[in-house]
C-alpha cells in the first residue's frame, strides 16, 4: 500500500480560509455504506440521521494560542510553535530561527516573558517558561491561535473563538479537532431533543497532524505521539449504549484514535497516556459505528483512517463528488457523515 494510493486533485480555491458565520450552516456530505447514493445536506440536518439512544463522542481538548514570536539574546528573531505542554512551565516546540538555538540559550517573547532552551528532543526543542504565572495565562497574552499552514492569513481575534469547539474544556491542543467546530448550541439542543446522548474524550492534537508522510510505503510510516484520556465514565456510556442497541458516533478522527487506542485488547477500557496509533485500510475497528469528519489532505494519515473506515474507493469517489459540488475543504471547511464499509476491499 502506497502513499500515492490516497492522492486526489483539489482546486486550491476550495480550501476554506475562514469559517462560515454560523457553525452548523456548513454542508454535510452523507456517505452511506455500499453503493447507496450520497446525501448533500447541512450539518444542522445531522439529527435526521441519528436515533434516540445513539451516543455522540466529542473531543473536549482546548486549543492553546501556541504561535509565539520573540528574540534570542543575539537579537535574532524567533518564531515558536508549541507542539505540546509537558509540565506546568515546560513545552516541546518547533523553533524557527536563522541559527538554531543552543541548550542554555534564552528567548524573550515580544510581550516580555523569558524562555530557556533546555535542549533538543528529535525535531523539537524543550523550552522552559521562566515565570511563576500559569502558562495558559502567558499564552493568552503572548500567543496567537496556530492556524493550519494551508490557511493563508494571520490569525485574528475571531479565531480565538471559532478555532475552538463550544465544548472545549482541557487546554493542550495546538490544532483544533475540526469536526467538532460544526457543533453549536442550537444543534446540540436539537440532538438532545432527539434523544441522542453525548460523551467526551480528550486528545491533545499536536502540530504533527499537519506533517506530510515522508515515505512512500504506508507500512514504513511512524506516527507522531499525542496525549489522550478516555475516562471510566465514557467507557460506561459506551457499554450502556451498546447494551441498549444504540450506536457510537465519533465526532472526528481524534475521537476514533482515542477510542481505538483504549480498545486495543478488544474491550474499551479507561486509558490515559500517549498514542501513536496508525489506522489505515485493513485495520479492524472495534469501537465506532459512524463518523463525522472534515475533509482531509491528500496522502495524509487522516485520509487513510477514513479510507479504512468507509473504504478507500468509496472515500476517493466521495471526495471527487465533493470537489464537483464545490464543498469547502479542511479545518474551516465542510463535513462528512461516514458509515463503515460493508465488506473489506
Amino acid at each position: 500500500m502506497k502513499k500515492s494510493d490516497f492522492n486526489f486533485e483539489l482546486p486550491p480555491e476550495l480550501i476554506a480560509q475562514a469559517p462560515l458565520a454560523e457553525r452548523s450552516a456548513s454542508r454535510l456530505l452523507v456517505v452511506p455504506p455500499g453503493d447507496m447514493p450520497y446525501g448533500d445536506r447541512q450539518v444542522r440536518d445531522l439529527p435526521d440521521y441519528l436515533h434516540a439512544g445513539d451516543l455522540l463522542v466529542f473531543n473536549d481538548t482546548r486549543v492553546i494560542p501556541a504561535r509565539l514570536h520573540g528574540s534570542k539574546e543575539s537579537g535574532g528573531r524567533v518564531e515558536i510553535l508549541l507542539e505540546r505542554l509537558t509540565g506546568t512551565h515546560e513545552a516541546l516546540a518547533q523553533v524557527g530561527a536563522s541559527k538554531s538555538p543552543k541548550a542554555g540559550g534564552r528567548i524573550t517573547l515580544d510581550e516580555g516573558t523569558r524562555l530557556e532552551v533546555l535542549g533538543r528532543e528529535g525535531e523539537f526543542y524543550r523550552l522552559r517558561f521562566l515565570t511563576d504565572e500559569p502558562m495558559e495565562k502567558v499564552l493568552l497574552r503572548a500567543g496567537r491561535m496556530p492556524l493550519p499552514p494551508y490557511i493563508q492569513r494571520e490569525a485574528g481575534s475571531a479565531d480565538l473563538e471559532r478555532y475552538q469547539t463550544v465544548f472545549a474544556r482541557h487546554a493542550g491542543a495546538v490544532a483544533a479537532p475540526t469536526a467538532g467546530l460544526h457543533f453549536d448550541q442550537p444543534l446540540l439542543a436539537a440532538l438532545e431533543a432527539k434523544g441522542v446522548d453525548f460523551g467526551h474524550v480528550t486528545l491533545h492534537v499536536g502540530a504533527g497532524t499537519f506533517q506530510p508522510m515522508r515515505v512512500e510505503s504506508v507500512h514504513e510510516h511512524t506516527m507522531h505521539s499525542e496525549w489522550l484520556n478516555v475516562g471510566a465514565e465514557l467507557c460506561q456510556q459506551v457499554a450502556r449504549t451498546r447494551a441498549a442497541g444504540g450506536r457510537v458516533i465519533a465526532v472526528g478522527t481524534t475521537v476514533v484514535r482515542a477510542l481505538e487506542t483504549a480498545s486495543r485488547d478488544g474491550t474499551l477500557k479507561p486509558y490515559a497516556g500517549e498514542t501513536n496509533i496508525f489506522i489505515f485500510p485493513g485495520y479492524p475497528f472495534r469501537s465506532v459505528d459512524a463518523l463525522v469528519t472534515n475533509f482531509h489532505l491528500p496522502e495524509s494519515t487522516l485520509l487513510m483512517l477514513v479510507s479504512a473506515f468507509a473504504g478507500r474507493e468509496r472515500i476517493l469517489a466521495a471526495y471527487e463528488h465533493a470537489v464537483r459540488q464545490r464543498y469547502r475543504f479542511f479545518s474551516y471547511g465542510d463535513a462528512m457523515l461516514l458509515f463503515p464499509q460493508e465488506t473489506a476491499e
